[in-house]
Order: structure tokens, then sequence, then C-alpha cells
């Protein structure tokens, strides 16, 4: 019986990294990680020289489905020049680059039904004139969707956060925390819930900047002045908001049953909780998009690369999501 959705497309991120062998680990795997069709593309060289599977090269993404079960689909994207595992180059990051755009492009045009993109280097893609913060805000530009409406949501099987900022040193997180900003995250988060999860009315638990919250005040006025006005504009839309809620009391097991996802202020108040309670299968997924994008939340891991000590699950954990992602919109839409 025909399949009836297009495969996910895969980038393989760059080639020197650990991502051609995790996919490649992931096709191995496909049964046990009960993973649906996907195509990568990349080097067919850098799949090669960390993995022994059979690769299925094609020329047409439609071909994926028919070729899956014989071998790894690869829409192959040579590098300018052959890499070497755990060493990253010029050529090998306009490589990540160009598989990145041809994976953003499947999905655009429906010949793929979401992107899951492999793990790069920003310091090699800075070396190459690429002038956006990460993979997120280039997606976000190819989809015509300004990078202020996206937000970066850490997923795990009972916790999902997302930081309201990003990188951005902690001593100066107060200089960009604004109301304006708390309501568009939360804004965007509960959308996102609703059109990639399927939940109908989803809630949203905002945390506190403060110690305790604040304690009215007495330890800081940013709930007051900054994160309580969010709140109420949101509540007023009629979204299920509650906070702010002290950071230190959010994540254990009874909390986490009375939300969908947590917006924490900062990037370690997301990140620490989720990867604390989900590292092998935390997933990272850009919601306010036209199209699914996830990605596993680990880097490049050059150190280990071609050591056949990559850990597969996080990318098989990011291919699932967003086929499941994927399958919540069709039923949506």
């Amino acid at each position: 019986m025909a399949r009836p959705f297009p495969p996910l497309a895969i980038s393989l991120g760059d080639p020197a990294g650990i991502g051609p062998e995790v996919i490649g680990k992931c096709w191995d795997h496909r049964d046990r990680f009960t993973l649906p069709p996907f195509l990568a593309i990349g080097d067919p060289r850098a799949l090669s020289a960390v993995w022994d599977g059979p690769i299925a090269t094609i020329d047409d993404p439609r071909e994926a489905d028919s070729a899956f079960d014989l071998g790894l689909p690869l829409l192959a994207l040579p590098s300018a020049e052959a890499g070497i595992a755990g060493h990253p180059s010029v050529a090998g990051a306009h490589c990540s680059l160009d598989c990145l755009e041809i994976a953003v492009g499947l999905a655009r045009s429906g010949t793929a039904r979401a992107v899951v993109t492999g793990p790069v280097s920003k310091e090699q893609l800075y070396g190459i004139g690429f002038s956006h913060p990460g993979q997120t805000e280039f997606v976000a530009e190819r989809c015509g969707v300004a990078s202020r409406n996206v937000v970066m949501m850490l997923a795990g099987p009972t916790l999902r956060t997302v930081p309201v900022t990003t990188h951005v040193p902690l001593i100066d997180v107060t200089r960009h925390l604004t109301s304006a900003l708390i309501e568009s995250r939360g804004r965007t988060t509960l959308r996102g819930l609703q059109r990639s999860f399927g939940i109908a009315e989803p809630r949203l638990a905002v945390a506190g900047f403060n110690p305790h919250a604040g304690e009215g005040g007495r330890l800081g006025r940013e709930e007051i002045d900054i994160v309580e006005p969010a709140i109420a504009a949101l509540r007023a839309e009629g979204w299920r908001v509650t906070g702010p809620h002290p950071a230190d009391t959010m994540f254990h097991e009874s909390a986490r049953a009375k939300y969908d996802a947590a917006l924490c202020l900062y990037h370690d108040q997301a990140l620490i909780p989720v990867k604390a309670l989900h590292f092998a299968d935390c997933v990272n997924i850009t919601l306010g998009l036209p199209i699914i994008r996830t990605s596993p939340d680990h880097g490049t891991a050059f150190d280990i690369a071609g050591e056949d000590r990559a850990d597969p699950r996080p990318m098989a954990a990011a291919i699932r999501m967003a086929a499941q992602c994927a399958q919540y919109r069709s039923d949506g839409a």
C-alpha cells in the first residue's frame, strides 16, 4: 500500500560532524526507532566515511519512499572537496549551507513534509559570510517570517520549554526583556501548540525572573513591571496562561502536569530542566513557521566524529517529532 505522505528531508549538517553518522544509524534502526520514510541531503562521501550502510542515491524526492527499505535515500550534494570527519573546513561549511537551503526549499514546495536539520558549526558558517545567528533565523528568512515572530521550543516526552531570550549574556537579559517580547513569544508558543501538537486549548506557564518570582517586589520588580502585564494581555485574548511562577518549583512531576509548555525568561532557565529530564530525546522545534522544522538538541561534536561513538537517539527523536507535527497539521488543515 502506498504511503500517504511525502518523506521528511534531513540535511546532513556539517559533513565533518556527527550528523552523517547519526542519520545513517537512524536508518539502520528505523524499525526500532519507529521512523517514517526520510531522505538525506548531503555529500555521499561524508556518509560512506563514517557509516557502512547502503546508500540509495535518488534524483527526485518522490523516489525516497520506494527506495527507503533498500537503502538510505540520498539527494547527493557533494562538497567541493572530500572532508575528514572531525576536521571542519570551508568547503564543508558551504556544503552544509547548501544542504539546508535545499531541504527548506523542498518543505516549502510540499515535496517534503518537514525538515530536520543536522548540526552545523556556526563558527565555520560565520567564516563564509553567514549572517544569521543560527539555522533557525536562516529558515525563518527563507520562509518569509521575521525572526522575532518565531520561537525555539525544546520538547521532550514530559516537558516543553521556550526561552523568551536566547543567546544573551545573563547580565544583559533585563535589557532585552519586555512585556511585548513575552507576549509575542507566548502567543507564538500557544498557536504552535495548537497547530503542531494538536492541543486545542493549550496551557502556558510563565516563569518568574527573580528568586521566588520576586516576592512581591522585595527581590526585584521584573515580575510586576514586565511579566505580569504580558500575562494579563495574553489572558485578555482568551489564552490559558498562569504565572509568574517561581522557577525552582515549576519542573517537578506534579507541576509539569498543570501546563503544556513553560515560557522561561532566559536561556538556561529553559534548557537546564528539559535537558536534565530528556537529554537523549530532547528536540529543538521552531514554532511560527509555515513549515515543520526540528533538529536534535546537540552540536557537531567534532571531537568524536568518525569514531562510531555518536548516539542516534536525539536525531531519531527529532525525526519522529517532525512526522508527528506534520500529522497534526495535516489533521487540522
